[in-house]
């Protein structure tokens, strides 16, 4: 489980932007679900983008028309009849507020307006669709989620984020189709939030130490690395003084443990500790530098929860749990517990 409040926080890491004056009041604010914390998120987002002005861009459009404008299409007003109507197929370009980005918020905020939220919550979602009433909306199972940010959409950012939690985290599809909010984020999207998180966490309340996720080059003998997978780090945290490296890998389960038959003995993640292992053993050590890696758990309800050191072949392997069910506080104290090891 984890507490609904401690889901702003963690989206306060993960978008830095949270951190900013107007969004400092939700964190005091009471929800129900997190339906309801990513509408209070997303509505104070919107509200700030609408005074800042929504973004536009050229759209084609392509209609008959009495007076030309724009490019007049021979062929099309030929094939539509529509000269004998004293009109001519155009296709000009227009500046308008039907921007993609626009179009996913706009379809986002309307559904949201099904989930299990306030009905104040829902009035607020219908005031700032108010100012959506040129933009189109989208098949949420079809959006393009590869947006290019530039200086005129980067204020755009969190909010698509935002958005993006809520259509692939709280939007669930049934086997006939249908599609209805759930209350909750799901385990998948949780996840990618969870790494977000504990990297932000690093980066903004540890800055003597470097906290990034590189790519981790296989150390092959021959230099040959055809057909090799990437090796992507979720977060690797580095103290140059100390000369101390520790590998993270954040993973959020339903279960922390795996059971083996034919006892059902519970065990490690075989996968994940292969994984770490593997991390540590390819990382390319600058002399006396010290590496050790981390399997991080986000605390679960089962009985039995890991929290072991190892020592395999030269290096630290740890398996640690995150409590997120608990004050923020608590999990401060965790996580700079973790940065402390290499200091």
């Amino acid at each position: 489980m984890i507490r609904i409040q401690n889901i702003y926080y963690m989206l306060a890491y993960a978008f830095q932007v949270l951190h900013e004056q107007g969004y400092k009041d939700v964190a005091t604010e009471d929800f129900e679900n997190t339906a309801e914390l990513l509408s209070a998120i997303l509505c104070r987002g919107v509200s700030v983008q609408i005074k800042r002005g929504l973004c536009r861009q050229y759209i084609t459009n392509e209609e008959p028309l009495g007076s030309p404008r724009g490019k007049i299409e021979i062929g099309e007003s030929i094939k539509t009849q529509a000269i004998r109507k004293k009109q001519l197929v155009c296709a000009y370009d227009e500046f308008s507020v039907d921007a993609y980005t626009n179009r996913i918020i706009k379809t986002t905020m309307e559904l949201l307006l099904r989930a299990s939220i306030s009905k104040t919550r829902k009035k607020e979602l219908r005031k700032l669709l108010i100012f959506f009433d040129g933009v189109s909306v989208l098949d949420i199972h079809n959006i393009n989620w590869d947006i290019q940010y530039d200086r005129n959409n980067q204020t755009y950012r969190m909010i698509i984020e935002v958005c993006h939690l809520v259509i692939k985290g709280l939007l669930q599809t049934s086997a006939d189709g249908s599609t209805r909010i759930m209350d909750y984020v799901d385990d998948q999207t949780m996840a990618k939030l969870y790494e977000k998180f504990i990297l932000g966490y690093f980066q903004r309340e540890h800055p003597d130490i470097k906290a990034y996720s590189p790519q981790i080059a296989w150390q092959v003998t021959d230099g040959y690395r055809t057909l090799l997978p990437t090796m992507q780090s979720d977060i690797v945290i580095s103290n140059k003084n100390t000369k101390k490296t520790l590998i993270i890998d954040a993973k959020y389960y339903s279960h922390n443990m795996q059971m083996k038959a034919p006892y059902m003995t519970q065990t490690l993640h075989s996968g994940n500790l292969y994984q770490i292992f593997t991390y540590v053993k390819n990382w390319n050590a600058a002399p006396d530098e010290t590496i050790s890696g981390m399997l991080l758990y986000a605390r679960t309800d089962d009985a039995t929860q890991p929290d072991n050191d190892y020592q395999m072949s030269g290096n630290q392997i740890s398996v640690k749990t995150l409590d997120l069910n608990c004050e923020f506080a608590v999990i401060v104290a965790q996580l700079d517990a973790i940065a402390e090891r290499i200091k």
